[in-house]
């Protein structure tokens, strides 16, 4: 073992260096680390540490990338395993990360930092172009926070750094319950509004597309759905292939977001009927147009076969939203009481999953299925038999004999 070699400094001040072997780096090279100490004891201690966590497997080579080099590289080495959609909804949840710790060494990273930034989200935080004053939501921060610690785990995993300093990070309680308190989040429709929607537009060009949203699809699937993925002999839907938006400006076509979302769907009687009913009219349309139709394939298009995408669609349904005097939602929160409606009803939870194209029914129902008061109406009128105040409150209040 290679013993310290004592070193004297310009300004007279006596040290000890050695050279450690750190083993090798990604591209097969060797690492040698240059320790520098007071004392040779320090000197060896250091170099003992090294070897022990080296053969242990836990050594962390000291390195100059920061926060902002890092998360450029795991932005890449997602791109393995989520669609384009989803890297651009990391990249911009991390804009704030990118601006405020980006310049911070990753290796000198502390737990505190990251608090002081969530905290400093919570109370000043706002979305590009949002609103003065307006602040982030506690979700967002927490989405925010859910993208950094899986990219500090993953320098954890390739040793860049020991621990993962976002692990342990949460908004606090205080800042979750005002967040709860303050902010109004929108409703998904009630059964009456979903019902007032759809008697209102029975002679509506897209009822198809739109009942297709209201039996629970999201958007991107309404909007790539093809006349050959759709059986109107059996009544069925296949769901293979979506067209969803890129920053709300560019179509990207592709299959389903997850395995569990390929799926084949049987029509309720309404889709299926508005179906059959659009591919008539589409024929229609087709003869009348001549020459200037274009034959897509796709279910949702145009007067002229041309594909509409979700922007167009969600547009769509906000005018006749506003024609009928409903409250503004859009199509993916149909989705929500779609998928609260078959939970209610007794849908089991394996067949509610795989409607709504998830792994689990845990997700589904905790993602989805929001209880209001309404809802627990039945659990109150038990009670009420319970009680034996079932026959006292058949009759009508003020009429009771005295």
């Amino acid at each position: 073992m290679a013993e310290p070699k004592r070193i004297v400094l310009q300004n007279g001040k006596a040290r000890y260096r050695l050279m450690v072997d750190a083993g090798r780096d990604e591209n097969g090279k060797r690492v040698q680390l240059t320790i520098t100490r007071d004392t040779k004891k320090e000197c060896l201690a250091e170099q003992a540490r090294i070897q022990t966590e080296r053969a242990s497997g836990s050594f962390v080579a000291p390195n100059k990338i920061t926060l902002a080099e890092w998360l450029d590289q795991w932005l890449e080495y997602k791109r393995r395993d989520v669609e384009e959609t989803t890297i651009r909804t990391y990249r911009l949840a991390l804009v704030h990360v990118y601006d405020q710790l980006g310049h911070v060494r990753l290796q000198e990273l502390t737990e505190d930092q990251v608090r002081d930034f969530v905290d400093g989200l919570v109370a000043r935080g706002r979305r590009a172009g949002g609103e003065p004053g307006t602040r982030l939501m506690i979700s967002t921060v927490e989405g925010i926070l859910t993208r950094l610690r899986s990219a500090l785990q993953r320098a954890v995993v390739r040793k860049l750094v020991s621990v993962n300093v976002a692990s342990e990070v949460r908004p606090s309680l205080a800042d979750k319950k005002t967040d709860k308190r303050e902010r109004s989040r929108p409703k998904p429709w009630t059964v009456t509004e979903v019902q007032t929607f759809v008697r209102g537009i029975p002679e509506d060009r897209l009822l198809a597309p739109l009942l297709l949203s209201l039996m629970g699809l999201r958007p991107a699937e309404v909007c790539g759905q093809r006349w050959t993925d759709i059986d109107l002999q059996l009544g069925t839907l296949d769901i293979a292939n979506t067209r969803t938006m890129v920053g709300n400006v560019r179509v990207l076509e592709k299959d389903t977001k997850t395995a569990s979302g390929e799926r084949i769907l049987p029509l309720p009687r309404g889709p299926w009927e508005a179906l059959r009913a659009f591919q008539d009219r589409q024929a229609a349309e087709r003869e009348f147009a001549g020459e200037a139709y274009t034959d897509t394939g796709y279910v949702v298009v145009d007067e002229l076969g041309m594909p509409l995408n979700t922007r167009q669609l969600r547009e769509y349904s906000y005018r006749l939203m506003r024609r009928l005097g409903l409250r503004q939602v859009r199509l993916y929160d149909a989705r929500h009481a779609v998928l609260k409606a078959l939970a209610l009803s007794g849908v089991p939870d394996v067949i509610l999953a795989a409607w709504a194209g998830h792994v689990n029914a845990s997700f589904t129902k905790r993602k989805y299925v929001s209880i209001e008061a309404e809802d627990m109406r039945g659990a109150a009128e038990a009670l009420d038999v319970f009680h034996g105040m079932g026959e006292r409150l058949a009759i009508p209040i003020g009429t009771e004999k005295m």
